[in-house]
């Protein structure tokens, strides 16, 4: 009988074809296709203060994400029903019962979208202003986080594991105490990849393996070894000693105090929502990672991590020191993808044939062409 597989591949898949990382017209049907249909994350609801809006691409759409002074949660197609103007040029500006259009004037309820007025100009008696409104987009607030959609209706939020898998730690209540952006080289698929699989972890992030012992085996988990048997005991994923990912290994913080045993010995717990976020809560803060797509080429990376408002409280406290730890592995990442994107770019590149480790991957790729309505 063949020693059982775990999770792992029983054959070797091929990959994308070298254009899903480079075409423009790929790009463009992914902007126009999955990133507008799905939810795309748009930050915390505690970082945009009512009295705010922010301009959010989801997908092809320019969007306008508002929280008004009355404190409700709207979004609007960043475009005004006069002409088609930019209503928020800035990345983020204050907000106030209005959302008025810096070309002609019209103005919209910032808390419905109405139109409620058009500057200088006097319509005639067949303008209908009700049917002149800010087109709306969909909004959802999850565990803190801010989704949008631009589908007409939009599927419930889904991650590769259940959404109640963080009920035990305060996730509402967080804070964010440390933020971080970076621009990458690479098409947004590259990084999603690199994040799928754990054969590059020996070569790329000492570091990392240091803390987690099995990714210094090429992979993610110890039921993908070779040696493992179903009836093995779970082994602890991080190092003797440690429990958070820090400099350390140690908690910078108390741990979160309604968590189990069982998710104070798993040192992270990943929950991943294509196409544009990650988040990874650990026993003392959780870190929330978003892609951003740019061009065919080129990501940007939005780092978040996010801690009880009485750590933070404490003056004592640095919480880019508890940063520096996950910044260093993205930053090797991201160098990494860079490395990627560039090969993937040659004239002479071909279709990648994955390895049985890189089933998570080869997941992504199912998602990727099933959104592209190309047949698998």
């Amino acid at each position: 009988m063949p020693a059982p597989q775990g999770p792992l591949l029983d054959h070797c898949p091929p990959g994308l074809p070298p254009d899903a990382y480079r075409g423009a017209d790929w790009f463009v049907r992914e902007m126009a296709g999955p990133w507008s249909r799905h939810w795309v994350a748009a930050g915390r609801l505690s970082d945009l203060p009512p009295g705010r809006m922010r301009r959010i691409m989801v997908g092809a759409h320019p969007v306008l994400l508002c929280h008004d002074v009355g404190g409700k949660l709207s979004a609007f197609h960043n475009i005004c029903r006069h002409r088609g103007a930019e209503l928020c040029a800035a990345g983020e500006q204050p907000l106030g019962k209005r959302i008025s259009c810096p070309y002609h004037a019209w103005a919209y309820s910032a808390a419905d979208g109405r139109l409620i007025a058009t500057g200088h100009a006097r319509p005639t008696a067949d303008f209908d202003a009700a049917s002149h409104g800010l087109r709306p987009v969909a909004i959802k607030v999850w565990n803190g986080f801010i989704f949008l959609s631009c589908a007409e209706d939009p599927a419930p939020l889904r991650a590769d594991v259940p959404l109640s898998i963080f009920d035990n730690w305060p996730m509402d209540q967080l804070v964010t105490g440390h933020r971080w952006e970076n621009e990458i080289a690479c098409n947004w698929k590259v990084f999603w990849e690199n994040y799928s699989e754990c054969l590059h972890c020996p070569g790329i992030h000492p570091e990392l393996c240091d803390l987690v012992p099995v990714y210094g085996k090429g992979v993610m988990a110890h039921d993908e070894r070779p040696d493992w048997t179903p009836d093995q005991p779970p082994a602890p994923p991080l190092r003797s000693g440690a429990q958070s990912w820090t400099l350390t290994g140690l908690p910078a913080a108390a741990p979160f105090p309604g968590l189990t045993a069982a998710e104070r010995a798993a040192g992270h717990t990943f929950l991943t929502l294509w196409p544009s976020l990650f988040v990874v809560a650990h026993v003392d803060y959780v870190r929330s990672v978003r892609v951003e797509p740019l061009s065919p080429t080129r990501m940007r990376l939005v780092a978040e991590w996010h801690f009880a408002p009485e750590t933070l409280a404490d003056s004592a406290f640095d919480p880019a020191q508890v940063a520096a730890f996950a910044k260093l592995v993205l930053t090797q990442d991201a160098a990494a993808c860079e490395m990627n994107q560039r090969g993937l770019s040659a004239p002479a590149a071909m279709t990648a044939r994955l390895m049985p480790e890189e089933y998570e991957l080869h997941r992504f790729h199912q998602w990727v062409l099933s959104e592209m309505e190309i047949p698998t």
